[in-house]
């Protein structure tokens, strides 16, 4: 994967920071009551892939990084299982701040803060992006299809292309063969990243028709 450091890349770095420091002052929901810190991203700013998960735990609160605990030591190894680290990647959340006990984040938290995601999107502009769990997925393809049926497929989206899999905190709860699963994803993902700069097109995984869409997953900001 090709990572590179130019005037582009700076000017993106730039804006990521500026986006990160609204990002910690943000107080558009409840979650910002009880947060340690703002979690915002981590990882290249011109990166190919990115991934997107929930929402902080504990240890990303305390730490201000993204999957920093058990989760984030499975999501390197199975980066490393495909040739990538951390910093090959741009790693966010759909929420920015940690939910009380850990709980899943609500839709009216998950509105407030968004825009900080679509904005990430559109600067980090990668040729992938995998959707961990059902949260982002949803978040991102509109629909109300559940992740076990989602995961598998590269679907055309916004000039780039979603993978979907399963979030590694799941798969910390299931065991090795669900983490399999999420090899042949991220797989899968790279092939996708390869697909697109190779000129003669490569082969093609199975692509699902692109959902309809009226905006970057409804973002208005």
């Amino acid at each position: 994967m090709l990572v590179v450091t130019d005037a582009g890349t700076m000017n993106a770095a730039a804006r990521l920071a500026q986006l990160a420091a609204q990002a910690a002052a943000c107080t558009d929901c409840r979650l910002c009551e009880e947060r340690t810190r703002a979690v915002f991203a981590d990882g290249s700013p011109s990166a190919d892939l990115m991934v997107i998960g929930e929402a902080p735990g504990r240890n990303e609160d305390l730490q201000g990084l993204p999957f920093v605990g058990r989760a984030g030591q499975l999501l390197n190894e199975l980066l490393e299982h495909v040739g990538l680290r951390r910093q090959d990647i741009y790693i966010a959340n759909v929420v920015k701040c940690r939910p009380p006990g850990n709980r899943d984040p609500r839709p009216d938290e998950i509105d407030a803060c968004k825009h900080f995601l679509a904005d990430q999107i559109r600067i980090v502009d990668p040729k992938v992006v995998m959707t961990m769990g059902n949260f982002s997925s949803k978040l991102l393809l509109k629909t109300e299809i559940g992740i076990t049926r989602l995961r598998g497929n590269v679907i055309p989206w916004w000039g780039r292309h979603v993978v979907p899999t399963f979030h590694p905190a799941a798969a910390l709860r299931n065991g090795p063969k669900m983490v399999d699963v999420m090899k042949s994803d991220f797989a899968l993902a790279v092939a996708t990243i390869n697909r697109s700069a190779d000129p003669t097109g490569g082969s093609r995984p199975v692509i699902r028709e692109e959902p309809e869409q009226l905006g970057l997953f409804g973002s208005t900001r």
